[in-house]
């Protein structure tokens, strides 16, 4: 029987794209024991907060992340808070002093990616206190 060639197969679309990544939650996986050497810039919040802004504004302006070193869960989050606030130019000092729960729990995740990589971890040698304050945050 003879062969027709004339009509060729459809081609079969195919995707080729990398699966999405579950999106990160805000403090996911975010506090860990102090180490010796983070490798990167280390925050301490307890500096009055013209220091911190100071420190912020700068940093997310820069290439590399930071360590925010606490053994408080209410500076942590205020130093998180703080943190989103420089990413967006909103005001520092008012997110120090009253972070917006509500703004926080609402971001986006490329926003979440975004402090993520600025804020790389949050240092303690109180890792379930400062985890247990950070669970507001959906952690």
């Amino acid at each position: 029987m003879p062969h027709d060639s004339s009509h060729a197969p459809e081609p079969v679309a195919l995707s080729l794209s990398v699966p999405p990544r579950p999106a990160r939650r805000l403090a996911q996986d975010l506090v860990r024991p102090v180490s010796a050497d983070p490798g990167v810039e280390v925050l301490d919040p307890g500096l009055d907060d013209e220091a911190v802004s100071e420190f912020l504004v700068r940093i997310v302006h820069g290439d590399s992340g930071f360590v925010l070193r606490t053994d408080s869960g209410e500076r942590a989050l205020a130093g998180i808070a703080a943190t989103v606030a420089a990413l967006i130019g909103d005001d520092i000092r008012a997110a120090l002093t009253s972070p917006d729960l509500e703004f926080l729990t609402g971001l986006k995740p490329p926003a979440v990616e975004a402090l993520r990589e600025v804020l790389l971890a949050v240092e303690t040698a109180a890792v379930a206190d400062v985890t247990a304050a950070l669970a507001v945050l959906g952690a």
